[in-house]
């Protein structure tokens, strides 16, 4: 993937997952996800806290806690909305994929670190849209991309526990999402949809 490409695959990424934030209901943040043990407060609070990961990574800067602190306080939408500004603004600059990214998975050269950071954005905004009962906010055009680049390169070695699980069986003629969701260990039927 070109570099315009996967900036722009960002940017779409943050897009889909800031509409179906922006409608997840108080009595949703409990509702159970794809992610094991994860809510959707849980799923949000670790995309918010990736995205600061990222974007201090690319700027230099501290991102003033660990991955997996409390990123969202009492403002959940307004904290994701305040990340993905600066993860858009951090993504956009002229020399971020020219940068070595340390994150747990190691120190990845900026492509791959983007391609890591696109697989989180998107899967994360489906598992938000799955738990929510807003599968029609997710930008199908974006996962098919997303399953396409994840085939040609090869996961397996990223199918551990707290990663990608082993892939399942897609609903036959399933949706994009559905199909990239199964081929990273996601059964996305085994979610109880959330009381909107």
């Amino acid at each position: 993937m070109d570099p315009t490409t996967l900036v722009s695959r960002i940017e779409q990424a943050l897009g889909m997952t800031a509409r179906i934030v922006g409608r997840i209901t108080d009595a949703q943040w409990s509702a159970p996800t794809p992610c094991d043990d994860w809510d959707v407060r849980d799923v949000l609070n670790h995309t918010v806290g990736g995205m600061r990961i990222f974007t201090a990574q690319l700027t230099g800067k501290d991102p003033g806690a660990d991955h997996e602190a409390d990123w969202l306080g009492d403002d959940p939408r307004g904290r994701f909305t305040a990340a993905a500004d600066a993860d858009r603004s951090a993504w956009a600059g002229p020399d971020a994929l020219a940068k070595t990214v340390t994150i747990s998975l190691g120190s990845l050269p900026g492509p791959m670190a983007g391609v890591v950071h696109l697989t989180e954005i998107v899967v994360h905004g489906v598992d938000l849209a799955v738990a929510t009962g807003d599968e029609q906010l997710i930008d199908q055009q974006l996962c098919h991309g997303l399953l396409g680049t994840m085939r040609a390169m090869g996961v397996d070695a990223y199918r551990v526990p707290g990663v990608f699980g082993p892939e399942v069986g897609a609903p036959e003629g399933g949706a994009p999402h559905e199909q990239l969701a199964a081929f990273l260990g996601r059964d996305l039927t085994l979610v109880n949809v959330g009381a909107r």
